[in-house]
């Protein structure tokens, strides 16, 4: 049996970026466009429509911009993925991006290939955030400018290693081949540790890690 494509939705204000994007994706192997949209203003209703496994999502867009339609679709589609794209590595707006709950972060001066490889990783929940990414996100929790209540979270030894390394930016080949453990396992360590904290991204556990001290 064959494996369904990945259903990719793309909220990006560019019409010729939005039809290269589309056409990008459907020329890929094991992907397809589910919908494209001009902006954020019926991201609920977009999203239920097309019902994607990976939104590409523009941060700077009129109206309602991507770091609101993260917060939209993290709140109604958990389980959605979202891949948040812009021009620039902007501090803040990667920082707000990821605290909103989003699942990875790509430059669009990104060649096609990154871009779809890392849809692609979104998507299996790998390689969320860069190092340089991740790095810029623990500057910004340094700097003291998100807080959230703390809460007990017990995590094994082995789930504090893995973390770490996820923390740093690590792929989940990277963290295998670090910890001498299988892929399989690596993955199993990185589900629980996402039950254990209460998210569904690399980026997540991220952000929840930093802010909690849990490393």
């Amino acid at each position: 049996m064959s494996t369904p494509p990945i259903k990719v939705t793309v909220f990006d204000d560019n019409a010729y970026r939005r039809d290269s994007l589309c056409m990008l994706i459907n020329s890929s192997p094991g992907m397809t466009c589910a919908g494209t949209f001009f902006d954020c203003s019926n991201v609920i209703a977009d999203v239920r429509k097309t019902a994607p496994d990976v939104v590409l999502m523009d941060i700077d867009m009129p109206n309602v911009n991507g770091i609101e339609g993260v917060k939209l679709i993290r709140m109604n589609f958990p389980k959605v993925q979202v891949l948040m794209q812009t021009v620039f590595e902007d501090d803040d707006k990667i920082f707000a991006s990821i605290c909103a709950g989003a699942s990875g972060y790509i430059l669009k001066k990104s060649t096609p290939a990154q871009l779809l490889q890392a849809v692609e990783d979104v998507y299996n929940g790998d390689a969320a955030m860069t190092a340089s990414i991740a790095k810029k996100v623990l500057t910004a929790f340094q700097k003291n400018v998100f807080y959230e209540n703390n809460q007990e979270i017990s995590l094994t030894p082995r789930e504090k290693e893995v973390l770490g390394y996820l923390v740093k930016g690590f792929s989940h080949k990277m963290v295998a081949s670090a910890c001498g453990l299988s892929i399989h396992t690596v993955n199993t360590h990185i589900k629980k540790i996402y039950e254990k904290l209460q998210v569904n991204s690399v980026a997540e556990a991220v952000v929840k890690a930093l802010n909690q001290k849990l490393i």
